[in-house]
């Protein structure tokens, strides 16, 4: 642990960053931050990685303010204990076998008669609650004067309350003692007193008897190690050395063909980046430090050893040169580290939530936190594969119910065959996939894209002798399951609150989007998907979904109808999909027939799944159902499998919408007739016998029912509803947008506000970390990303509460240009190029309109509008 008085933390932070790394401090207490309002900025540079931080700032006025910096391996708590005029305090818990409670203080120079009272209250508390005790901080008493009356009041005071103070030389330039380590109940050694140029305090060095959890243990990995050469020398071997051996057989299985590329393929590799086991330590690595900041940081050194030997005046400017420069040369490549992040993701808001969560609370985590081994990567399987077998199980199988009869769709010629593709085809493929690789794959993916060039014959030929064959590689059926917890809070020994996030290997994801194209060409050619069925699908999306619904419903309030929304719930839809059923759909809806229905077969045949923690996995599991998870095919398999749905609900005249497993059921209802809801009822108990049969579990606890509109029946209607079962909800969550009983959206928006405030919050603590360029960015990804989610849905809202989304725009603005409140917005706002939140709505509104007149938007929303056809000629 650690004591120092910093005198303004601001243009120290990195060397307090080297201290706690050199010397691996677990603690350090500093007093006199000289911190404001924007100190997380400080408090982060200060901080190394997997580090945390708590701070108390001077309230009111310059000057004073206390933060601790820890690792987190520490469980540690704040506390409070009032305010205290005379001296200011930071108090945290350390949990382990015992409680150690913490105590920094900072007592400025100026006396306050009050002192020794509010110390002693404050005493008196701690002793009462608390075994161990550790008081550190300057007190600005010069202890080591036992003459000076203020010092014998004080260690009297000390005494009184069993505390010991165990500083004995100076920690000040000036040669007295002010810095204070003060304990009961604990064995407490100090170390060292360093005078490190910092501040006119000195470093105290202490060590401390506690028992904690250590969750940083040594553990062996894997890892391949690729140097900026690694490129150039794969490709090198692989022109030199054909994936295929001189007797290759081109009419060999596409299983052998896979299992021969992927072993030349990560012989290869072997070469260039061997797998070499390491053991991986809790020891700090900052990504940012490179060899320019190396050669600063020891030529500080040089200068501070200069100083301290010559004590002159000219060497000690010299020296605050050296700092100012290390300092900025550290922030600069720290920039740059964050903005490469920050550029390479910014289209994928969740990575750069997790660098801006990681950069505010380095010690969070959502990986597997259980203790990693194989018997609990097993558990982990056995848990999710027994979720999925339960549900299942618990579905009441009625075989005796038929689907209803297929529309007449205009098929004139089945799909029997896939057609080949060719190169051109195959390297837009590549370079469209993400480049997320998965444990399976012969070669990182990033790698793969780089070498694509030697290696694209193979891979042509193996997805084209699996398209002339109908048959999908055994391979490339296998899925790594990774257990990521659900939430932060959440309890992470517990295994429902973990998710299972499955990856393929790259290649099945090529020629599954080799497939997924030939078949999206004849689903659409043919009309088959179901025309209110938006997910997944070129030009439909969330919004023009809800665009739909809510359109519909305002119409029917606009004739003095009420309109009955139903929400309807599955638990874990893909994974209990019934292979045999699903091949059905394929043939006899999609008209599947042939090699392309074989493929198809084969793609869902012979599935598994293992789960990897670390070094560690599972044994390998079958998946005896389901789309696979992870997969390109998977979600458009689902659509063509609920296809029947679609035509089950409209048989009822009820009004659907549906976005992959979101199904959304709307009835109008005339005040003239209120046995209209006879319908809706009629319908979900097809649909609940459709389900069930098709081993589909609608969960009727989840499902929600919104009632809009108030024609006088609606409380009969609510009454009605309630009878069957059913709760009526004053408002529901639809694809991420909350819809209310009175279509005002005003609980959509306060949920907006709250949440972009929040992250508007986390951009400012890390504005003065980053350039402008990428504070934009993160504010288009965080912000507007939010504020433009179908905003088109708050068309015609009255003025005052598309303002309050105005405020988080204008929020925004300021943070990323740094302006004062005071300071006039619209001209910030032209500066930025940003569109009124107001306009954003109207834009949003004209494009969509420009879209449906042009073919680019779905049917449902075409029809909507009504072209205008002037009575004459002009």
């Amino acid at each position: 642990m650690a004591l120092l008085n910093i005198r303004a933390l601001t243009n120290k932070t990195f060397f307090i960053n080297d201290i706690i790394s050199e010397k691996k401090i677990d603690f350090i207490a500093l007093s006199e931050t000289w911190l404001s309002s924007d100190g997380a900025a400080v408090l982060i540079e200060s901080a190394p990685p997997d580090y945390s931080f708590t701070r108390a700032d001077r309230q009111g006025k310059r000057g004073g303010g206390l933060a601790n910096i820890y690792s987190s391996r520490l469980k540690c708590k704040n506390i409070s204990f009032g305010k205290f005029k005379s001296f200011e305090y930071l108090a945290i818990v350390i949990q382990g076998d015992s409680h150690v409670l913490v105590l920094s203080v900072y007592r400025p120079p100026k006396f306050n008669a009050s002192f020794f009272e509010e110390f002693s209250d404050l005493m008196s508390i701690l002793i009462t609650n608390y075994d161990a005790l550790l008081i550190v901080g300057d007190f600005n008493f010069h202890v080591d004067n036992q003459c000076d009356q203020k010092v014998k009041e004080f260690m009297n005071l000390l005494d009184s309350f069993d505390l010991r103070q165990l500083v004995n030389q100076p920690t000040h330039k000036a040669g007295h003692t002010l810095d204070l380590v003060i304990t009961k109940g604990l064995k407490v050694e100090i170390k060292q007193v360093i005078d490190t140029g910092l501040s006119d305090h000195f470093l105290l060095l202490f060590n401390i008897e506690i028992m904690i959890e250590n969750t940083h243990e040594k553990h062996i990995v894997k890892k391949r190690f690729f140097d900026s050469s690694a490129t150039l020398k794969l490709t090198n071997i692989l022109t030199n050395q054909s994936v295929y051996s001189a007797n290759y057989n081109s009419e060999e299985n596409v299983n052998s063909k896979v299992e021969r590329f992927n072993t030349k393929v990560r012989a290869a590799v072997d070469i260039v980046a061997p797998e070499k086991t390491v053991k991986k330590s809790s020891s700090i690595v900052i990504p940012w430090k490179t060899q320019r900041v190396s050669d600063l940081k020891r030529t500080c050194r040089r200068a501070e050893r200069k100083w301290r030997k010559t004590k002159l005046t000219i060497d000690y400017e010299i020296l605050k040169v050296k700092i100012t420069e290390y300092n900025n040369t550290v922030r600069l490549e720290r920039r740059c580290y964050f903005s490469k992040i920050i550029n390479n993701n910014a289209s994928n808001p969740r990575v750069l939530f997790s660098t801006i969560d990681h950069l505010l609370n380095p010690g969070n985590s959502k990986e597997c936190l259980l203790s990693t081994s194989s018997k609990t990567c097993e558990a982990i399987a056995v848990f999710f594969n027994q979720k999925i077998n339960d549900i299942k199980n618990n579905i009441v199988y009625l075989p005796n119910t038929k689907d209803p009869p297929k529309p007449q769709y205009s098929i004139i010629n089945k799909l029997e065959s896939f057609t080949r593709i060719d190169l051109p085809d195959l390297h837009k493929i590549i370079s469209q996939m993400k480049p997320s690789t998965c444990a399976l794959d012969p070669i990182p993916t990033n790698f793969f894209k780089e070498v694509s060039g030697v290696l694209i014959d193979n891979v042509l030929d193996i997805v084209n002798s699996s398209l002339d064959t109908g048959v999908f590689p055994d391979c490339l059926k296998t899925a790594v399951v990774k257990p990521l917890l659900k939430k932060n809070n959440l309890d992470p020994s517990a295994l429902e609150n973990y998710r299972p996030i499955s990856n393929l290997p790259f290649l099945s994801k090529i020629l599954e989007k080799a497939v997924i194209m030939q078949l999206n060409e004849h689903l659409n050619k043919h009309a088959i998907l179901d025309k209110f069925q938006s997910g997944f699908r070129t030009n439909h999306n969330t919004e023009t979904a809800l665009v739909k619904v809510v359109n519909d419903l305002r119409v029917n309030a606009d004739r003095g109808h009420l309109s009955v929304l139903i929400l309807l719930d599955l638990s874990a839809a893909f994974d209990t999909i019934d292979h045999n059923i699903l091949k059905n759909r394929l043939s006899q809806w999609v008209g599947l027939s042939g090699s392309v229905l074989n493929w198809f077969e084969s793609y869902l045949a012979g599935r598994k799944f293992f789960v990897s923690c670390g070094n560690y996995n599972s044994k390998t599991h079958d998946i005896l159902y389901g789309v696979p998870q992870g997969s390109i095919l998977g979600p458009l398999l689902f659509s063509i499998y609920m296809l029947p749905l679609g035509q089950i609900i409209s048989g009822h005249n009820v009004s659907y919408h549906s976005y992959a497993d979101d199904t959304q059921l709307y009835l109008s209802i005339a005040p003239d007739d209120p046995k209209s809801l006879d319908s809706l009822t009629q319908c979900l108990t097809c649909i609940s016998e459709w389900m069930n049969s098709n081993f589909l579990k609608l969960n009727k606890e989840k499902t929600e029912i919104l009632v809009i509109g108030n024609n006088g029946y609606n409380e009969a209607i609510r009454n009605k509803l309630d009878a069957l079962g059913l709760k009526v909800k004053s408002e529901v969550k639809s694809l991420g947008v909350t819809i209310d009983c009175n279509l005002n959206f005003k609980s959509h928006i306060n949920k907006i506000t709250r949440t972009e405030f929040f992250h508007l919050r986390n951009i400012a603590k890390v504005r003065p970390l980053i350039s402008s360029k990428d504070a934009e960015k993160l504010v288009h990804a965080f912000v507007f990303s939010r504020l433009d989610y179908c905003n088109a849905l708050l068309s015609g809202l009255p003025k005052k509460d598309i303002n309050r989304l105005q405020l988080v725009q204008n929020a925004a603005a300021r943070i990323l240009t740094r302006k004062r409140k005071s300071e006039h917005i619209s001209p910030v706002l032209m500066s930025l190029h940003w569109l009124p939140v107001s306009f954003r709505i109207d834009f949003k509104i004209l494009l969509m309109v420009y879209k449906a007149l042009n073919n680019l938007a779905p049917s449902y929303i075409s029809e909507c509008l009504t072209p205008y056809i002037p009575n004459r000629n002009l």
